[in-house]
């Protein structure tokens, strides 16, 4: 078992772990609680707070070295629009996607749903203004304190910045850095010895909790949303891959499958980013200056696999309230869903707040998003695999690019 490796140790716990839930519908629910409260929850909470507890250091640490690794500003520029281009594009490819498989499966026509109850309390996103206004931290020691990514990245790339502009001057700052990122990759390869035992906890207790009937009646919306997710990843990043990297996606999903098991686990990009950039850096030869800026940003920001839940959730709503979704709707909710994917970084539920305000956008009534609730934390965490696999593959692509000029300047040299 000890030589086994850590792929094969996860893919064995994630199936324990969908046998043991399911097993645990067929118990009394008294039984459940109490297994969850003392066993699975207490496991699966600490796997994520060993990973959570180093996703700010290792997210403005890398952002820093990133940052000071590509050096001149004007090349920075150039891949931070690079980066955000690819991310709005597969975006709004998601979103398309989601509602042409929602209309074409139609989930909401497959069973008889309550529509007269609201167990989902409305929240509203920030304004996207207001978002970018915020981007710039007051009190950057505030922003690191309460988790704020977006000012943690600003922040983060002024200092960077600033040590590719100073150079020499500020040699032992660099290092210093270097060094706290090495400390950091050595917590997370210890954290990854523990992340089977996570995975196995976190996907019983969000499989029992969910419960049998919650999946039966949801059959369909889920079939549509998770076959959404799966020929988003491999077409379109497939063919990002192939086409702008020319680079083999086999290898790439090959490679990048633990990262996404971790992602799957935890239901956070956050919380798997340490382990998708060590595996990008180290198994994917992403370089490291191009993936230290790159993800973290993408986890923040990018969210394909939200996008397809709101996709597939809108038509879902529309069909279950027998309202029908015209042209200019579905194309508002490609707009409203792609400009919000940056808007409402950073904040909890994020999917659920940013279905409510589409739905809001477009007429529908957001008590609809009370459907869904019951099975969205299993649906998080295969959209939260995706969403990190695309941040994964915007790097891949990126560097893959950078590598080729680079290799044509040093041949016409």
């Amino acid at each position: 078992m000890n030589n086994m490796s850590l792929t094969k140790k996860i893919i064995i716990a994630l199936i324990l772990g969908v046998i043991v839930g399911i097993g645990l519908n067929f118990t009394s629910s008294d039984l459940f609680v109490i297994i969850d409260k003392y066993a699975l929850n207490p496991v699966g909470q600490l796997f994520l707070n060993l990973i959570m507890m180093i996703v700010v250091p290792i997210v403005f640490v890398s952002i820093v070295l990133g940052t000071a690794g590509i050096g001149d500003p004007g090349k920075l520029g150039k891949i931070g629009a690079q980066t955000i281009a690819f991310y709005l594009v597969t975006t709004a490819i998601a979103l398309m996607l989601g509602l042409g498989i929602g209309t074409l499966l139609e989930p909401g026509k497959a069973g008889v749903f309550e529509t007269n109850k609201a167990d989902f309390e409305e929240q509203s996103a920030p304004p996207i203004m207001e978002t970018i206004v915020n981007i710039i931290p007051e009190n950057p020691f505030e922003a690191m304190t309460t988790g704020n990514m977006l000012q943690i990245i600003a922040f983060a790339i002024f200092i960077g910045v600033a040590l590719a502009v100073l150079g020499e001057k500020t040699k032992g700052i660099y290092q210093l850095f270097e060094q706290a990122n090495d400390i950091l990759i050595y917590i997370v390869n210890a954290v990854m010895k523990t992340a089977p035992y996570g995975a196995f906890a976190l996907v019983a207790s969000a499989i029992g909790d969910a419960g049998l009937d919650a999946l039966g009646s949801m059959a369909m919306y889920m079939f549509a949303v998770i076959l959404t997710l799966i020929l988003h990843g491999a077409i379109t990043y497939s063919l990002a891959i192939w086409g702008i990297g020319k680079a083999k996606p086999s290898k790439f999903f090959k490679e990048f499958f633990p990262a996404m098991s971790v992602g799957f686990s935890t239901s956070s990009s956050s919380a798997a980013l340490p382990v998708s950039m060590k595996i990008a850096q180290e198994k994917l030869g992403i370089k490291k200056s191009i993936s230290s800026f790159v993800q973290p940003l993408g986890a923040t920001i990018n969210m394909d696999g939200t996008a397809i839940m709101q996709a597939v959730a809108t038509v879902f709503i529309s069909q279950v309230y027998a309202i029908p979704l015209g042209l200019n709707d579905m194309l508002m909710v490609v707009l409203t869903a792609t400009l919000a994917s940056i808007g409402t970084a950073g904040v909890p539920s994020v999917g659920l707040i940013m279905l409510a305000m589409v739905l809001n956008q477009i007429g529908l009534p957001v008590e609809g998003v009370a459907l869904i609730v019951g099975v969205d934390r299993l649906l998080d965490m295969l959209r939260t695999s995706l969403n990190i696999t695309g941040d994964a593959a915007c790097a891949y692509v990126i560097s893959e690019n950078e590598k080729r000029k680079e290799s044509k300047l040093a041949k016409s040299s």
